[in-house]
């Protein structure tokens, strides 16, 4: 017998739903009697009682109607008005669209409309769906279901609950390569919809799956966005699975409870941003995750927890399908929810996804007493709020049980002691964190301020960069280094400063350089920049606009965004970018004027921006729009500013969104960032362990630190306010020795209380801190003023003269483009083959033994040794052990380039004295031989292992190569020096 689609995916799917083989048995079920049971019943899609042309069995929900409904009941015929008006809903479907007669008839399912069955004509709710009792519900299932409007189709397997059909699936082939769930998906969705919508008008979703992928989505919507489902247990499943896997997430994802979930909390009809209706279901992750949260909310016995999702994977609405479902729940009492971000874009967004998805009793808190009126008066709603509005709040201001927080991008160094006084505010609330980016250095504390102690790993759910890519809910990112090739002259630079500063003291000297570094004077150079833009435009025409596309541009400052507008311009017409950036109060009137950007243009500029076809190309930020920015149609971030952790995902994330014909998010990188993207995606569970040990620590660190800051006031009265209280406070520390020492034990204890906040064990500490705080602000010594003032004088001068000595010799193209996708990840979270490793190891010893006397080999070998003991106790991870291994390589490539024979030696100085013997002129010096000598040694001195393929180590060399050049007045003949340099990277 042979594999078809029947007898394979068709007939397994209703095996496993339903317990019915179809390959064995005729399946003649009665179609009476098919309630009382959680659980598909099998009907042949002839017995089921109906014409072709109907969509309902109306036989089934008539009997569902008055077996449901107590109206109804007492007197059967009202049935057949409430049939009536859902045929009406079924035919409307031609004049109204697709999209709103399902949200109309899903008013209906839902239990929200009425009709005059009460007593004197009194409205009362219509239930054409048991949801308080659902095995109260018949549910069948049928394949081969022929029916007729436009024209005849018959898809494979189609789903009733009460006689209502409430998802269609298609099932493939499994056994040809070239047909896949995209054609089951197809044919519903490009060809069911459209042939036959009003069997649609009631559908909560459909399916499609060849046996191999399985994928859902809602009426009307595109193919890219149908998505597959999986069980929390299962996510970890290899990439290649079989009719047993699938049947395991089809159980699942159409189990009655299941779709009856979908049906209440975990779909909603948004506006999309083409003004357009469109209905959107919930994806797994969100899904496990609201539900996750709704879980330990009903439980109540754990009040905290941490979700963290990817960038793209949609907290957002998670937080949506989360709070629509707890505002939904009887047994929470109409609950408060309280959605917090922290900053003004994320809150837009939020409120923009709320809004459009039309969630009933929202608010948008606009104040902080806005915020305090709401909590003082305890309303019973779902508050969006940012986490600022929270810095007047006092404690207890609302101690109801029934509170939910749900924090977004829930970061420590967001939060601090705003997220303290939020907690102390609202003493029982429960609090959920949500995260896109895993722990990092910086923010060690988001899993024990959010994640709870029961929860294996610190997280209640969590949805990785890898899940992502896998599900293609977003793209993988390519990395394209096109590092500026830039050459200081700082020798010039000395001496003309030395001129520029001659006339003032060293240490304002002193303070000028340094505010010179601060402006980052180098990256905004107006020669790097125009090399910068031209390999921007030349890149966005190669390999961006081809594909309809668009891209954005990150610079190091808002100053900066001006800079590289201005050169832009000078290469396409000026309507193709546009800035973002936000004024303050401190910048001129022009600059207001010309670069400002409200609120109001920052939403024009967006929607122009995410219109495909308008001639807006590119947007220019430095901060704005690098987080809570959805614009799918943004493929290319041309990234020049030093962006750490959270902060350089959520920024590098803003390009992988889908988009039809978009296959990956591109970073072209001017400033080198990868490392630091690979360090923020590394994640260890052990580091969460050992930080939630070390806090217990700092917690009992705390009464002393205070207790030790404060002896320095012992007898001063600190509840006496205004300057009698300051000048009091100040009187007990009159002298520059007690000054050190109380700023001392101060900065201690201030390190601590940052360390801890947003702990509750700080609240009986806080007003003392207060007051420490304050004093200690009061006499710290004024550093800026000065500063400034010098700066106005000469500062001009000082910037000119670093441009005027900054030489960009174009942009290193060639550079490896690295892909950073699902695999890569894997790799570089946990080796996958150790053999790897150990041929790495045994080729190392084979090497370091043919050096055994020198002692840079011994040196070596004892840190291979040790290595492999560690690797071998676990004392370190694989990743660790594969990157000590690498470095000890190529320190001993370079060991033994370093052991040079006399000829070799003779061979690198004698390619160099040839060099300058012949270029020499009149005006190179005689002493070549010196020349070669000190190049030689100060290269020796610089350089590193591998430094020939690090822009870093090319740059030291370049930079000691200019400054021997400058000692013998030869540092303007670039000849010469890229010749030097050639045979210095050749011999060194």
């Amino acid at each position: 017998m042979s594999f078809t689609e029947a007898n394979t995916v068709e007939h397994y799917i209703l095996e496993q739903l339903t317990g019915v083989n179809l390959n064995t048995s005729s399946a003649l079920n009665d179609p009476e009697g098919t309630y009382g049971q959680l659980k598909w019943n099998y009907i042949l899609s002839d017995k089921l009682q109906r014409e072709i042309t109907e969509v309902l069995v109306e036989p089934e929900l008539k009997q569902a109607l008055i077996r449901i409904n107590p109206e109804i009941t007492a007197q059967p015929t009202r049935a057949d008005e409430v049939i009536h008006r859902l045929r009406a809903i079924l035919i409307s479907v031609n004049q109204v669209g697709l999209v709103r007669a399902n949200e109309d008839f899903a008013k209906w399912l839902k239990g929200e409309m009425t009709m005059p069955f009460g007593q004197a004509g009194e409205h009362v709710p219509v239930y054409l769906i048991d949801f308080s009792n659902p095995a109260a519900n018949s549910y069948i299932a049928t394949n081969q279901f022929k029916i007729r409007t436009r024209e005849t189709k018959i898809p494979d397997i189609v789903l009733f609950i009460n006689g209502i059909p409430v998802v269609v699936g298609e099932a493939k082939t499994p056994v040809r390569p070239a047909i896949s769930w995209l054609d089951g998906a197809h044919d519903i969705h490009e060809v069911y919809e459209n042939a036959v919508p009003n069997l649609f008008v009631p559908n909560i979703f459909s399916f499609a799956t060849e046996g191999k992928e399985l994928r859902y989505g809602a009426v009307r919507t595109p193919l890219e966005f149908w998505g597959p489902w999986r069980q929390e247990e299962e996510k970890d499943l290899a990439y290649y699975m079989g009719l047993k896997e699938v049947g395991q997430e089809l159980a699942s994802l159409l189990h009655p409870s299941t779709i009856l979930d979908f049906l209440q909390n975990f779909s909603i009809y948004a506006t999309n941003n083409k003004k357009r209706k469109i209905k959107v279901l919930a994806r797994y992750q969100q899904y496990q995750g609201a539900n996750a949260i709704v879980e330990r909310v009903v439980e109540g016995r754990i009040k905290k927890g941490l979700i963290w999702h990817f960038q793209g994977s949609g907290k957002s609405l998670l937080m949506v399908f989360a709070a629509q479902k707890l505002r939904k729940l009887q047994e929470l009492k109409s609950p408060t929810v309280i959605i917090v971000v922290d900053r003004i874009d994320l809150d837009s967004q939020i409120s923009g996804t709320f809004t459009s998805a039309e969630i009933p009793n929202l608010v948008n808190v606009d104040s902080i007493g806005d915020l305090h009126d709401h909590l003082e008066k305890d309303t019973r709603k779902i508050l969006i709020t940012t986490i600022q509005k929270f810095r007047d709040a006092y404690e207890g201001m609302n101690t109801r049980q029934n509170v939910i927080l749900m924090v977004d991008e829930a970061h420590r160094t967001q939060e601090g002691d705003l997220g303290r006084k939020m907690r102390a505010a609202l003493p029982n609330a429960f609090l959920f964190g949500l995260t896109g980016t895993p722990i990092n250095k910086v923010d060690k504390n988001t899993f024990w301020a959010f994640g709870a102690e029961e929860d294996e790993g610190g997280y209640m759910s969590r949805y990785t960069f890898q899940d992502s890519i896998r599900d293609k809910q977003t793209l993988p990112l390519h990395f394209e280094p096109r590092l500026p090739n830039v050459h200081i002259d700082k020798g010039s630079i000395d001496l003309a400063f030395k001129e520029l500063t001659a006339d003032i003291s060293k240490e304002d000297s002193n303070l000028l350089s340094q505010m010179a570094a601060k402006m980052l004077l180098f990256l905004k150079s107006p020669e790097r920049i125009r090399t910068i833009v031209t390999d921007i435009v030349e890149h966005y025409r190669q390999h961006v606009e081809p594909q309809g596309f668009k891209a954005m541009i990150v610079t190091p400052d808002r100053f900066a965004c001006t800079l590289y507008k201005e050169e832009l311009d000078r290469h396409l017409p000026a309507k193709a970018s546009a800035v973002v950036i936000s004024t303050s109060a401190n910048d001129d009137f022009e600059f207001k004027q010309k670069w400002g950007v409200d609120k109001e243009r920052q939403d024009k500029i967006v929607e122009q921006f995410n219109d495909a076809a308008s001639e807006l190309k590119f947007i220019i930020v430095t901060a704005k729009l690098l987080t809570g920015f959805d614009s799918p149609v943004l493929q290319t971030m041309y990234l020049d500013k030093s962006l750490k952790d959270h902060t350089l995902l959520q920024a590098i994330c803003r390009t992988n969104r889908l988009y039809p014909n978009k296959t990956f998010g591109r970073i072209v990188d001017y400033f080198g960032v990868f490392d630091d993207t690979a360090k923020a995606l590394m994640f260890d569970e052990e580091i969460v362990k050992k930080v939630i040990t070390n806090l217990q620590e700092l917690r009992e660190l705390l009464p002393s630190l205070m207790e030790k800051a404060l002896s320095h006031f012992e007898g001063c009265d600190r509840t006496v306010d205004g300057f009698e209280g300051l000048q009091a406070a100040q009187d007990y520390i009159n002298s520059d020795e007690k000054k050190d020492a109380f700023a001392q034990d101060y900065v201690s204890l201030s390190k601590l209380w940052e360390a801890l906040s947003p702990d509750p064990v700080l609240n009986p500490y806080s007003k003392d801190y207060k007051w420490l705080s304050q004093v200690y602000t009061s006499v710290r010594p004024v550093g800026g003023d000065h500063g400034r003032l010098l700066w106005m004088a000469l500062g001009a001068q000082t910037t000119q003269l670093i441009y005027d000595n900054i030489h960009v010799d174009g942009v290193n193209r060639d550079m490896e483009t690295m892909e950073l996708n699902a695999e890569v990840i894997d790799d570089l979270m946990a080796k996958k083959d150790p053999k790897d490793a150990d041929k790495l190891v045994q080729i190392l010893i084979g090497r370091l033994r043919k050096h055994g006397g020198n002692p840079a080999f011994k040196d070596l070998s004892q840190r291979l040794e040790e290595v492999r003991q560690r690797a071998e106790q676990g004392l370190i991870s694989s990743i660790d052990f594969i990157k000590q291994l690498c470095q000890i390589a190529r320190e001993t490539l370079q060991a033994e380039r370093d052991v040079f024979t006399p000829e070799e030696r003779k061979t690198a100085t004698a390619a160099l004295t040839e060099l300058f013997m012949e270029m020499k002129t009149d005006k190179t010096p005689a002493v070549v031989e010196r020349i070669v000598n000190d190049i030689d040694a100060i290269v020796k001195l610089v350089r590193f292992p591998g430094w020939q393929t690090t822009v870093a180590g090319e740059r030291e060399v370049q930079k000691s190569l200019r400054k021997t050049l400058l000692k013998y007045q030869l540092h303007k003949e670039e000849e010469l020096f890229e010749k030097a340099y050639g045979y210095i990277k050749e011999y060194y």
